[in-house]
């Protein structure tokens, strides 16, 4: 599979199917190999992109330049090395940080966004209050029970046990160096102010990162889009339940006109 040199990285990404491009853009839990269970779904009927941010997973990265603030033209120079104008992104977590940027910057080129248990750099008073806390709860709870709902580790311990090994291929300096630095990549209403990409936001009443009134706010915030809670379900909705995911994310995108002639 292709890797992209720029700007002291070599990004990994790869591609599936044929049809109107969506990309997978993954949460600092995760990597590629986080969507196992959308890529085969999708590529029946779309192109689909997938890529490991600067330091994680298969991409490369100088310590010096593992940065976030890289993220979203690392994603606009992978569309472009793959051959891709326009794209739906779907965005899980930390992939919202990428995901919302590229397309304020680039509207032309985000047919959809989907945001999923983020809040994709938009900042209120109750992500803030969310955000404060997540130290704590992480403290208390470990990375298996932030990332995942009590319930469905319960239920599902090999795929419990799946999630975290996926997660561990990541370098371990990784996390510690981009997760404080998201902080400071905030996007406020200003920005949005004539933001008019279709855009879905989906949040689980067991997100242990961001509440479901932090993302209702956030919705509130983005120009015309939808939001979608998503009960008993965790922060990582894609990997817990990817059937209700995969067809709410489907369902979106049947209702947007399409893109195929421009993908």
């Amino acid at each position: 599979m292709p890797t992209i040199e720029r700007e002291g990285a070599a990004l990994y990404y790869e591609t599936h199917g044929s049809g109107p491009a969506v990309v997978f853009v993954h949460g600092s839990g995760g990597n590629t190999l986080s969507w196992w269970q959308q890529i085969p779904h999708f590529a029946t009927r779309h192109r689909v992109v997938s890529f490991d941010h600067r330091g994680f997973g298969r991409s490369s990265c100088a310590p010096e330049a593992i940065d976030p603030r890289h993220f979203a033209s690392d994603l606009a120079a992978i569309l472009d090395a793959a051959g891709v104008r326009r794209a739906a992104l779907v965005c899980q977590s930390m992939g919202g940080w990428t995901g919302l940027p590229f397309a304020i910057a680039h509207p032309e080129r985000t047919a959809a966004l989907v945001l999923a248990g983020t809040p994709g750099g938009v900042v209120t008073e109750r992500i803030r209050r969310d955000s404060a806390g997540v130290p704590k709860r992480a403290a208390e709870r470990g990375f298996l029970a932030m990332a995942l709902a009590h319930a469905f580790l319960e239920r599902d311990p090999m795929r419990s046990f799946l999630y975290d090994r996926i997660g561990s291929l990541n370098p371990p300096a990784t996390l510690g160096t981009v997760l404080p630095k998201l902080a400071a990549l905030q996007i406020d209403r200003a920005q949005l102010a004539d933001f008019r990409v279709p855009t879905l936001l989906l949040v689980g009443t067991e997100d242990a990162f961001f509440s479901v009134d932090g993302v209702r706010e956030v919705a509130d915030a983005i120009p015309g889009s939808r939001l979608h809670v998503l009960p008993g379900i965790g922060h990582s909705a894609y990997f817990e339940e990817p059937e209700v995911f995969n067809g709410l994310v489907e369902s979106f995108f049947e209702e947007i006109e399409p893109w195929a002639s421009s993908s």
